[in-house]
């Protein structure tokens, strides 16, 4: 059996399973709760989901589903038992959860930290990994460091999730000589499903897991069936571009698409074209591609950035640049300065209340 290490004190599985732990503070307590209750054989967890798009909701999901869930990554990954993973994702969250699960199911030794944006200070220059994963959040973090960079690369494989790599991030990150991969999942199917390459060039392009299957709606949703998901066909928000029997490429998601003069537009794909321009003029201020009515076009494209409205020759200036390195149907009409933005429960932009918030529905 494998252990679980918090603070440099080992603790083996048959210990957890026992109970046998000295008190611990409140998150790492809750974490080795769960372990123990795993360890026990608990067959039924309720998790929340992240609240991407609405409230987060608690949701039943039996143990066989994250069992195949860590069976999945691990022959995806090749993992052998005893290997050192890293955990310093929140772990009352499904992505953190998973990672307790798969260290307990993969026999491994776990190195559990609080999941705090320099996930890797803590650790001696010589330490290293076989799997971990963490948020864009926390990769950005590391990478501004001399030691924690090194670190990373001292990480055999390394999955990002929570929210897109953003394209300078990705540009960074390609540097590194460890393999280094972007998730595609959700709650309902139990953490990701596909994986894609960051540091491939061109389109991001996901590869399912073993055992999973997709397939795509006439309005090009994407569906999914897997183990994880107790079989069923899923029904996702997620517009996407259907490659193979195995993969495929993301586009947006289909509540934030843009309909102007009868064009269907993801502000996704038009984020990711603009980035690197937006942020030379505004490098510390989050954005992003939305909508509002108008009379001619149904909808017009407006381009909102979080902060205070800054000097009117700036903004024009950005748009006009814009204008010129844009498709004719991807040009936002109008720049549009808000803070803060409305967040979702879990830290993630709520473009659709932040877009009424602007108008002041």
């Amino acid at each position: 059996m494998g252990d679980i290490i918090i603070e440099d004190q080992k603790y083996s599985f048959k210990d957890i399973q026992s109970g046998n732990w000295p008190e611990q503070k409140s998150y790492f307590e809750a974490s080795l709760l769960f372990c123990r209750e795993w360890l026990n054989g608990k067959d039924t967890f309720e998790l929340k989901t992240s609240g991407s798009t609405g409230i987060p909701k608690a949701i039943q999901v039996r143990r066989a589903q994250m069992v195949s869930s860590a069976k999945a990554t691990g022959d995806f990954f090749e993992v052998q038992p005893h290997q050192h993973l890293l955990c310093c994702l929140n772990t009352a969250m499904i992505a953190g959860k998973m990672m307790l699960v798969r260290a307990m199911e993969w026999n491994s030794i776990l190195h559990l930290v609080d999941p705090t944006s320099h996930p890797l200070m803590g650790f001696p220059s010589n330490q290293t990994f076989d799997f971990a994963a963490m948020v864009p959040l926390q990769l950005e973090a590391c990478l501004e460091s001399e030691k924690t960079k090194k670190l990373l690369n001292q990480i055999k494989n390394l999955i990002i999730g929570g929210a897109p790599v953003s394209p300078p991030l990705r540009k960074k990150a390609s540097l590194l000589t460890m393999d280094l991969f972007q998730t595609y999942g959700m709650t309902e199917t139990v953490s990701h499903i596909a994986l894609a390459n960051l540091k491939d060039s061109g389109q991001l392009t996901y590869q399912t897991l073993p055992g999973v299957r997709i397939r795509q709606t006439s309005d090009q949703r994407l569906q999914i069936n897997t183990a994880m998901a107790n079989e069923a066909w899923i029904l996702t928000n997620d517009i996407v571009e259907i490659k193979s029997e195995t993969s495929f490429i993301w586009k947006g998601r289909a509540d934030f698409t843009i309909n102007s003069g009868g064009l269907k537009i993801q502000p996704e794909e038009v984020e990711a074209r603009i980035v690197e321009t937006v942020h030379q003029f505004f490098p510390s201020l989050r954005f992003f591609v939305g909508s509002r009515p108008d009379a001619k076009l149904g909808q017009k494209l407006i381009l909102i950035l979080e902060g205070k409205e800054e000097t009117q020759y700036k903004a024009e200036n950005l748009l006009s640049i814009l204008k010129d390195m844009l498709p004719k149907y991807q040009k936002p009409k109008e720049i549009h300065f808000m803070a803060p933005f409305v967040e979702t429960a879990s830290g993630k932009v709520n473009r659709l209340e932040t877009v009424k918030k602007l108008l002041g529905e």
